[in-house]
């Protein structure tokens, strides 16, 4: 992988996912997902269309090239290899290594990539559920749909959260609402009411908000 600055690291990290291998992203919706404002993201996505990493079309939209993506995924896999090693190695909560990874992620070589993998045993995803590329930057991501969407009487598996935000992150831990946890479940209130759903003895109430960034498998 060539050697970029952390802030094209940052904006190849932001087009992958929000899904610059299969469609197009717009600037708005980049410069929103990084917090930066739309003549900077347009102004970089420039740059990025320059090195031959992604291509544009009318209005500004970006979309990976084929070598864009793969070095994308090269970043998002180190982030994540990132992510557990401070979750299973150093044991940091999982509401944290985000923020962490973000850090660590851009001073790993490719020597040291590999033997961190090995360490951690070739795992298949991050603490948050989210599929690690592998080296040559394919992926497998399991389908999902948000629980949100799941009808009442329905027993589902958490597979990954959407969003690896602390709060909402925290949050799901205290209910055990986590990758991997079996989650029944049992109605909807009326009128854009909550989602009930249970999981192991407990009973919860979950708004629609949060439950949208639940992603299962049935």
């Amino acid at each position: 992988m060539g050697a970029h600055s952390q802030s094209v690291e940052e904006y190849l990290e932001a087009l992958y996912k929000l899904g610059a291998s299969e469609r197009p992203v717009t600037v708005r919706d980049l410069s929103h997902a990084l917090g930066v404002a739309r003549p900077s993201v347009s102004e970089m996505l420039s740059r990025l269309a320059e090195a031959g990493l992604v291509s544009r079309r009318d209005g500004g939209a970006a979309r990976f090239t084929r070598r864009g993506a793969v070095e994308a995924a090269r970043l998002v896999r180190r982030h994540r290899l990132s992510e557990r090693f401070l979750a299973d190695l150093l044991e940091l909560p999982w509401d944290r290594v985000h923020e962490e990874a973000c850090k660590f992620e851009h001073v790993l070589s490719d020597e040291v990539e590999g033997r961190l993998a090995e360490r951690l045993g070739n795992p298949a995803t991050c603490p948050h559920g989210h599929a690690i590329p592998e080296a040559d930057g394919s992926v497998a991501e399991a389908l999902t749909v948000p629980l949100a969407t799941v009808k009442a009487d329905s027993t589902v598996t958490i597979s990954r959260i959407a969003e690896e935000q602390g709060d909402l992150l925290r949050y799901l831990a205290s209910l055990g609402l986590v990758p991997e946890t079996a989650v029944v479940v049992e109605g909807r209130a009326p009128f854009g009411g909550p989602l009930l759903v249970r999981v192991g003895q407990a009973q919860y109430a979950l708004g629609i908000e949060v439950a949208e960034k639940i992603l299962v498998e049935g």
